[in-house]
């Protein structure tokens, strides 16, 4: 189930949470587990029993090494049995396919069960931040169970750590009215990113991905038409994530900040896709020695880091290929470019930055096919064509329309409204923001959801 369909928005949802304000509160996580179980089984119900096996191998650990925390040893040796245990669920899932096909061993075809990447990466922070004295072991299985599996940042996140709503869990939540009514905003503006910008663009971008006879200006209108797609899509869900958590009264971190201003590609990772970016820093990065190393190791580290991060979102030498070019731009940064950059004038920060994200989301988006894409976007096609100037003066409106939506104007635009406006003008826009999103999702069949792949 997706939010940005039918089922969620008009069955699903108002049926939840109308159980879940009328239930009592010492009730409430017996609800929302069953809740999250059927929004995750509804799919997949199959693939129930392997989230299970890890809510409870990662309870267990947790519960081990807090009672051996006194014997550092035997403690560690319980992290890294959990560590060993989610990384070799994820290993067997999602790359075993593709290690055996380069290796020339079996190829099972299992699929890929959904959330995946994003639920391990969740239990074992949770083993490990127990371990550090971070967070303290839940003792509840059943609050456990629901923080493994709360439905709104269950399928694609933003990757929550237990520490972040390790007190909501356990005293309970009662949302507030401001709360609920900010949730739902928030809720309906991802909503309408996801349906209204994302899906509208990504019709442009399968359109020249496909076309035989793609030129140089079309496979940048593409990338940059997939750059959009990508961005209102996974940032939509994420506002549709932490807005569903403010209606049940969670608080789930920021994970976009508008990465299409950023002035350098350091400045970019540090706004797109927050949460991911915090999780390897903190578990990876950090533990390799960081900052803190020689430059040759510490340029090693960005390397290790990216390459693992382009793997996580896919087995495939593509998102391999694009962690490299990341770790590559970001040690030049480092080392040479940083400065460069930063007393260049403020236009030329932004143009470099974009460049450089669109010529990765063209290697990001095209499995098997990466070099012969961007081969065509420098030269190894025709310039122009009059089907490009077509879906160019076709697309133009869309593409404005979208750059705008993604800079802060129009947050800053409705913040300056006064505070009874801004509650009058944020009902309207709910309603019109759904309405538009149901009259789209009725009447058009074009509703993928990119990050169910990863």
């Amino acid at each position: 189930m997706v939010f940005s369909s039918m089922t969620f928005l008009f069955a699903y949802l108002p049926v939840t949470l109308a159980l879940y304000c009328l239930c009592p509160l010492r009730a409430r996580n017996l609800l929302l587990l069953v809740a999250n179980l059927i929004f995750y089984g509804w799919g997949e119900p199959k693939y129930i029993v392997i989230m299970f096996a890890s809510i409870l191998i990662d309870y267990i650990h947790g519960a081990l090494i807090d009672k051996y925390r006194a014997n550092d040893r035997l403690a560690r040796c319980f992290v890294a049995s959990s560590v060993v245990f989610n990384l070799a669920l994820l290993f067997f899932f999602k790359y075993w396919d593709f290690f055996a096909a380069q290796l020339g061993l079996p190829v099972l075809g299992v699929p890929l069960p959904l959330g995946i990447s994003f639920y391990t990466f969740q239990t074992m922070s949770y083993s490990i931040d127990v371990y550090r004295g971070e967070a303290e072991r839940q003792k509840s299985l059943l609050k456990f169970g629901v923080f493994v599996t709360l439905f709104p940042q269950l399928i694609a996140g933003p990757i929550v750590r237990y520490r972040e709503i390790a007190r909501e869990l356990t005293d309970g939540v009662h949302p507030r009215v401001r709360d609920f009514s900010e949730g739902a905003l928030l809720f309906t503006v991802g909503l309408s990113k996801k349906v209204l910008l994302a899906n509208n663009i990504g019709k442009l971008w399968e359109t020249l991905q496909a076309s035989p006879d793609l030129t140089v200006a079309g496979a940048w209108m593409g990338a940059v038409a997939f750059s959009f797609q990508i961005y209102f899509d996974f940032s939509g869900y994420s506002d549709m994530a932490c807005g569903l958590g403010r209606m049940l009264g969670f608080h789930f971190p920021e994970n976009f900040r508008h990465p299409y201003i950023a002035r350098s590609v350091t400045d970019f990772w540090r706004r797109w896709h927050m949460t991911l970016g915090s999780w390897f820093r903190e578990y990876v990065y950090i533990p390799l020695g960081g900052n803190r190393v020689p430059a040759l190791r510490q340029y090693c580290n960005i390397f290790a880091v990216w390459a693992l991060t382009g793997l996580w979102h896919g087995a495939d030498w593509n998102f391999l290929a694009w962690g490299v070019y990341f770790g590559i731009v970001l040690v030049l940064e480092k080392k040479w470019l940083g400065d460069l950059i930063a007393r260049a004038p403020r236009a030329v920060q932004h143009l470099y930055t974009l460049v450089l994200v669109v010529v990765s989301m063209a290697i990001f988006a095209n499995p098997g096919s990466f070099w012969e894409y961007v081969a065509k976007m420098f030269g190894g096609a025709p310039l122009w064509s009059a089907e490009t100037g077509y879906y160019l003066f076709s697309f133009l409106p869309t593409l404005l329309i979208l750059a705008v939506a993604a800079t802060p104007l129009p947050a800053r635009l409705f913040g300056r409204l006064p505070e009874r406006a801004r509650g009058a003008c944020g009902s309207v826009l709910m309603v019109l923001g759904l309405a538009a999103s149901t009259a789209f999702l009725v009447s058009d069949s074009y509703n993928p959801f990119l990050y169910f792949r990863f």
